[in-house]
């Protein structure tokens, strides 16, 4: 006859969150309570008389083997974490604590299921991961390669894509990661992404013909579509874990902040070197480029020059004709200059009509001197805005190494004040500097 107090001490147990189980010394269940069925999604009778091992997520059971032996050797196990797969195939992260009961021959534990508490863990340090991405990442590149890390760390992956875009017509995978990369499977990947744009909600989820999952979500930061995340699991979405859609959206919102930071960086980094106007390296960018060359010279055993290039008359062409043709005629002459140099040289804009050009890694100097008069008889030709014939000519200053200065600011100060004497004498002209 079951006494009152068991009674009792039964329903207790029934209206507890957590389930309290009883498994013998072989790990078979003998008692569930019916908090059971709110962690395991089986009735207490569906898992009854059954190894726990056939519910313990594979990865688990060799530790969860482990720590049983430990508690039937009379060890008190608490905190004990594990994962088990529900009815539904989702994923549960449990918190346990176990005893060896003597009397009863039993190992008594209770289990709290702690899936919510690891979701906002791994969130956190997602979040983290990624903004530290998006500083640490040499470029976007590096960034996509760690982000599929971080993803990888939260849910199993078959593949995943990061395409860029607002729309479908825009479209372009500069990041995808397929175990097989043959055309059919991109093509496949590059539909899918252009679906999820189309979509008006996400996450939007598709099952494959091998029903292999691709679940995808919009990248959205600052109101603005950047493009799509999309991977694809080793199962149907939802049964990898935590509530995938969620997580996958999560990461999303993360993942488009992060990509938009990172282009933002890029930005103001190359505005930081490169002149906006021209494209062409920057004072900053010049001086370090001039630096490795001489640092490389007594390896190489090369020669070095540096031109300042100052060009003629050149506001007279914004007073007359407005900034837009001045503007014009800056852009065709860095181009002109970059088409009389070689790939190994340097040409910057230090402002106004102001460029230095820095030849390095030459084997004799005259070719130095045919260069100056390429540039000036190139620079020398019309340049066309409009209905307009715009002249111009140059003046260069010419300063060789070492005879003109042993560092940057030596040659740069003696091909400056060359370049002047040039432009005293009439301009349209380049002048050696005299050594020091």
């Amino acid at each position: 006859m079951t006494s009152p107090l068991y009674t009792a001490l039964s329903h207790y147990i029934d209206l507890l969150l957590d389930a309290v189980c009883a498994v013998d010394q072989h790990g078979c269940f003998e008692f569930l309570s019916q908090g059971a069925e709110r962690i395991f999604g089986y009735k207490p009778e569906e898992m009854l008389g059954k190894s726990m091992f056939n519910f313990i997520h594979p990865d688990d059971r060799q530790k969860t083997l482990d720590a049983a032996q430990a508690i039937n050797q009379g060890q008190v196990v608490i905190d004990f974490e594990n994962r088990y797969i529900r009815k539904d195939g989702q994923v549960v992260y449990l918190l346990w604590s176990a005893r060896w009961s003597g009397d009863k021959q039993q190992r008594v534990a209770v289990a709290r299921d702690i899936t919510q508490l690891k979701q906002t863990e791994a969130r956190q340090a997602a979040m983290y991961a990624i903004s530290e991405a998006a500083f640490t990442a040499d470029d976007l590149s590096a960034l996509y390669q760690q982000l599929q890390h971080i993803i990888a760390s939260l849910m199993p992956l078959r593949s995943i894509v990061i395409a860029r875009g607002a729309n479908a017509a825009e479209l372009y995978l500069p990041y995808i990661n397929l175990e097989q990369t043959n055309a059919a499977q991109q093509a496949g990947a590059e539909q899918f992404c252009c679906g999820v744009l189309q979509q008006s909600t996400a996450p939007h989820q598709q099952l494959v013909p091998d029903q292999q999952g691709w679940l995808g979500v919009r990248l959205k930061a600052s109101a603005k579509t950047l493009g799509v995340l999309a991977v694809q699991l080793p199962t149907a979405p939802g049964a990898t874990g935590f509530a995938d859609s969620e997580l996958i959206d999560f990461i999303g919102q993360h993942i488009a902040i992060a990509i938009e930071r990172k282009e933002l960086l890029s930005r103001l980094h190359y505005s930081a070197l490169y002149d906006e106007l021209t494209q062409l390296p920057k004072r900053e960018l010049f001086k370090d480029r001039c630096q490795q060359a001489l640092a490389a010279l007594p390896r190489h055993n090369g020669c070095l020059a540096l031109f300042y290039l100052d060009l003629d008359n050149f506001k007279p062409i914004n007073d007359q004709l407005g900034h837009a043709a001045g503007d014009s005629v800056l852009q065709e002459v860095a181009k002109r200059i970059q088409r009389c140099i070689r790939h190994s040289d340097t040409v910057a804009r230090f402002g106004g009509d102001e460029f230095v050009i820095l030849l390095s890694k030459l084997d004799e100097y005259n070719v130095v001197f045919a260069i100056a008069e390429q540039i000036r008889l190139a620079l020398a030709k019309p340049i066309l805005f409009k209905q307009h014939a715009i002249h111009v000519t140059s003046s260069i200053g010419v300063a060789l190494y070492p005879s003109c200065g042993a560092n940057t600011e030596q040659l740069m100060a003696t091909a400056d004040q060359a370049m002047y004497q040039a432009k005293r004498q009439g301009g349209n002209r380049w002048l050696e500097a005299k050594p020091n």
